[in-house]
């Protein structure tokens, strides 16, 4: 990078244009996204045009609309109706108004209407995410017509390797990919070589469960029908990369108490920032209340027995570590599949007995170290140690039960993460705490 930007400082554009024609798209748009002002533009301008657009679509929208600022419409023109469809809608979606009323302008009638037919989707639904770029095949073809349709019109489609077969009226019949024409003769008609168990998603399907039908089945790309099963479009695996990546930082996000931002942290103000954040702050301020509602009630305990609180701070942080153990876990494993509703039994009597041992080993390491500090005071020793069994169990029985109860009352289970299960866990440890104090001290 370093001597590419050299090149720029010193205008040796000629060796800069024939080193960016050996680099690969994603590396180029990664170069002109440390560029300044117009030299954005130059570079774009210099590259060659079956080059261009790839690289268009790999830079951030805020370059984009930078060189669509600074092109000619004819320019524009070329790289929208060269851009794959998705691509494109993701760009439009984020550009301000004005400069998309100029991209459609611009764009040839096909490429305009294709393109709005895919903006009125529900957002973060397969049909948002999907292209129309695809080999469409008739299922009255014999495996040579098959070969001569991709040969003359795959050059521009997102994968040639699958293959989708439908009827005349474009209904979704089976698919059949390019080994299975290979591995037939070429007077095979399509419809005695297709799967006709197609794994298939709505154009309103969440666009989660999209993601998580490639994980379940390893596919490459996914075909999209509308409500009367006619394929409108498809998923490839790139796109589902970007959906995993982007659910998953939502629900990061969610599980450290702040509402998702759609735009990355450099590119966030900071007054969006503090207001994702102020809401779950202000929530588990004024939870947390209730915890110190509990040390009010039992402040004679302290009086007359001041080495009780001493042992406070360690029940609380331990039962919240254990909880958000727990809960990461559940809520993991219901992202993945792995765990679901019906399972909270099971999983109830699994992180019961965990607690129970993991609880066990605690107190036995805290009951030896509690002696040797504190010595002569074996009483107390012993309360903080069934506390600390008993906070334990609780906290593991909790972290892993809420997520579950979140996702049957069609909740996120990412909000019942670390933060949340902690303030729970602490109020229910000092009660427990100093129930056991109350009966086995004078107080």
């Amino acid at each position: 990078m370093k001597d590419l930007m050299k090149l720029v400082e010193t205008r040796e554009f000629r060796r800069l244009k024939t080193c960016l024609a050996d680099m690969p798209e994603a590396d180029i748009a990664a170069f002109m996204e440390e560029l300044d002002g117009d030299k954005t533009a130059v570079v774009f301008r210099m590259l060659p045009k079956e080059m261009a657009t790839d690289v268009f679509a790999f830079l951030p929208v805020e370059k984009q609309q930078y060189i669509i600022d600074r092109i000619t419409d004819a320019e524009l023109g070329a790289v929208i109706e060269d851009l794959f469809v998705d691509d494109a809608v993701d760009m439009l979606e984020e550009l301000p108004a004005n400069v998309v009323k100029r991209v459609l302008k611009t764009a040839g009638p096909d490429t305009r209407k294709l393109i709005n037919q895919f903006l009125q989707y529900p957002d973060n639904s397969a049909g948002s995410i999907m292209t129309a770029e695809y080999v469409g095949l008739k299922k009255h073809m014999t495996v040579e017509e098959a070969f001569a349709y991709i040969r003359c019109h795959g050059v521009d489609k997102e994968t040639i390797y699958t293959c989708y077969v439908m009827d005349d009226k474009r209904t979704l019949e089976g698919v059949v990919t390019v080994k299975d024409l290979l591995m037939n003769p070429y007077d095979a008609r399509l419809r005695d070589i297709m799967d006709p168990y197609v794994i298939k998603a709505m154009t309103t399907d969440d666009q989660e469960m999209v993601a998580e039908a490639f994980h379940k089945y390893d596919l490459l790309s996914l075909p999209v029908v509308d409500q009367e099963d006619r394929l409108v479009g498809i998923i490839t695996v790139d796109d589902v990369v970007d959906v995993i990546e982007e659910e998953a930082t939502e629900d990061f996000e969610k599980m450290a108490a702040m509402v998702p931002s759609e735009k990355p942290y450099l590119k966030t103000s900071i007054f969006m920032l503090a207001k994702n954040r102020i809401v779950w702050l202000l929530i588990l301020m004024v939870s947390s209340m209730i915890t110190g509602g509990i040390l009010a009630r039992y402040e004679n305990a302290f009086a007359m027995i001041p080495l009780l609180v001493t042992f406070i701070p360690m029940l609380t942080d331990t039962g919240g570590n254990a909880g958000s153990q727990s809960s990461t876990l559940i809520i993991r494993g219901m992202a993945v599949g792995e765990i679901e509703p019906r399972d909270i039994l099971k999983v109830l009597w699994k992180e019961l007995r965990v607690g129970m041992i993991v609880g066990a080993i605690l107190g036995l390491v805290n009951y030896i170290q509690l002696i040797i500090r504190f010595p002569g005071n074996e009483k107390i020793c012993l309360i903080v140690v069934l506390s600390l069994f008993m906070t334990v169990i609780l906290a593991k029985t909790v972290g892993s039960v809420l997520p579950m109860a979140a996702k049957v009352l069609k909740l996120d289970p990412a909000i019942m993460a670390a933060p949340l299960i902690t303030t729970i866990v602490d109020a229910f440890s000092l009660v427990i705490y100093f129930r056991i104090a109350s009966r086995f001290l004078p107080i």
